[in-house]
């Protein structure tokens, strides 16, 4: 048999393998972990915002997974969380492997940046997992230390500013690319709107545009402050996400712009959920 033709066959096989239950599922379960998580961040950064309890809390996944362990059956809920989180990681690298969804999801840019997801998840999984088992200083870590100490000893290195300066300005452009995507609802790619009510589509589009604009948002500005870091040579510059949600109290909005961004990052939650259900997979 022709070598293309097994090449071909074996492609087939493995997309049908993607796209096999137990997949769909898997994705299922980490779009739910990661609206859940940004549903609790968006609430403590509004709390924040409003000056209640949430000032003592943080607007991060750390601050997220402790407010997960307070509640009842808090602790099964962290290990639902992480090994649903290994589900997305998993699903992403299928994607890498085999493509995506979709006319264009065997290009090479689009199996990279799976891979590069899958990479990142595997990661907040490991995070979550290792809070869960009880090492309160891996998930539940504060993201702002995290960011002072990896900024810390990366200027350290021959060319260090450069390489935190590089950083920054891909973090920018990350967040520029998400805002971007999300206004032009891009999103609506990916989802099953055939299946949603004209009215559901009104809320899904609010959701995504509205979720992924503040996502991106965020992202940039934490990029900005990378930015600075690496100008000033000050590792104490760069800022994780409590600290640049945080940041956005002192501007001229005051709380109310935090307030803005904490009810976007709710939505892009509420997004999340609208994933694991229409998503195509």
């Amino acid at each position: 048999m022709d070598s293309s033709v097994l090449a071909q066959r074996g492609r087939g096989q493995a997309r049908r393998a993607a796209d096999s239950p137990v997949m769909t599922a898997a994705a299922k379960a980490g779009f739910f972990a990661r609206g859940l998580i940004y549903l609790l961040v968006g609430v403590i950064a509004l709390q924040i915002a409003l000056g209640g309890g949430g000032g003592k809390k943080q607007a991060d996944r750390g601050g997220a997974l402790a407010e997960l362990a307070e509640k009842p059956f808090g602790a099964v809920m962290l290990w639902i969380v992480g090994i649903a989180l290994a589900g997305m990681a998993l699903w992403r690298l299928s994607e890498a492997v085999v493509g995506s969804a979709g006319e264009d999801g065997g290009k090479a840019s689009k199996r990279a940046m799976s891979a590069a997801r899958a990479v990142f998840y595997a990661f907040v999984c490991y995070s979550v997992l290792s809070y869960a088992a009880g090492e309160k200083s891996s998930g539940g870590g504060s993201s702002d230390k995290r960011s002072d100490d990896v900024t810390a000893m990366a200027l350290k290195w021959p060319g260090g500013q450069w390489i935190v300066g590089a950083v920054g300005l891909v973090v920018v452009g990350v967040g520029v690319y998400i805002a971007v995507r999300a206004i032009m609802r891009k999103f609506r790619k990916h989802l099953r709107t055939g299946e949603m009510s004209p009215t559901m589509r009104k809320v899904v589009d609010v959701l995504g545009v509205g979720g992924g604009t503040a996502r991106g948002v965020v992202f940039a500005v934490a990029g900005v402050f990378a930015l600075i870091a690496a100008v000033q040579h000050e590792p104490g510059k760069a800022k994780g996400m409590d600290d640049t949600l945080r940041s956005f109290r002192d501007l001229p909005a005051g709380p109310w712009l935090l307030a803005l961004i904490a009810v976007g990052l709710v939505a892009f939650g509420a997004f999340s959920w609208c994933n694991a259900r229409w998503r195509e997979v």
